[in-house]
């Protein structure tokens, strides 16, 4: 990030320089790709986003219905789950929940889950101080599994981590980095006038230009 305000050693501006430097030096090496994440588009030095750096954007959203399912499966994928637990209707209703988010939910309902069977053998040592004849035939460490009941706890205490504003904020900027580069949408040489509706009618010879420039930035 640019203006490195409060930092008394300029660590930020040293660390910026020396990636923009790196990054010029790669211009030889084809196959060389730099890519970047950030949740804070708004801080990034625009020395970054210049052509030839970074500067194609991917704007990845926060996750959908079916990526929330597909969370809370990667998440739960190890851990034992009781079969009133409905974990699509879980994606249903975390809509606006970000990939941590929908972890905390899932880690606060094994630590309910995990702490209810405590609770258990607790009971069940207690029982068998008082009764030991009653407790002679082994009983059955249940797991603790994780149940409805469970995630109904934890989702009371669940909270969104992106608000809405957040997230105008960042499609804002995707926008505005888009439409700052369709300066040249209508640029037209004069002799390509007539050349271009030639070239919409045979849509293959595009396509043969394009896979030929493809190939070139491999060589």
């Amino acid at each position: 990030r640019g203006s490195s305000t409060g930092d008394a050693g300029g660590a930020a501006d040293r660390v910026l320089n020396q990636l923009l430097t790196e990054m010029d030096g790669m211009n030889a090496k084809k196959t060389v790709f730099i890519i970047g994440a950030t949740n804070r588009p708004d801080i990034i030095d625009p020395a970054l986003l210049r052509p030839g750096r970074l500067d194609q954007l991917i704007y990845i959203p926060l996750p959908d219905e079916a990526s929330r399912l597909q969370i809370f499966k990667a998440c739960l994928r190890k851990s034992p789950i009781s079969p009133d637990v409905d974990l699509s209707a879980l994606a249903r209703y975390t809509h606006g929940f970000s990939g941590a988010d929908i972890t905390e939910v899932c880690q606060r309902a094994c630590k309910y889950a995990i702490r209810e069977n405590i609770e258990k053998d607790i009971e069940r040592e207690r029982r068998k101080r008082e009764n030991p004849e009653a407790m002679e035939e082994d009983e059955v460490d249940d797991v603790a599994e994780i149940k409805a009941v469970h995630f109904e706890e934890s989702m009371k205490y669940a909270r969104r981590s992106v608000s809405d504003a957040d997230i105008r904020k960042y499609q804002l900027f995707a926008q505005t980095l888009q439409q700052s580069r369709g300066f040249g949408s209508e640029f037209r040489f004069a002799d390509r006038t007539e050349s271009a509706a030639a070239g919409a009618a045979d849509p293959f010879s595009s396509a043969t230009a394009a896979a030929a420039d493809d190939d070139d930035l491999y060589n």
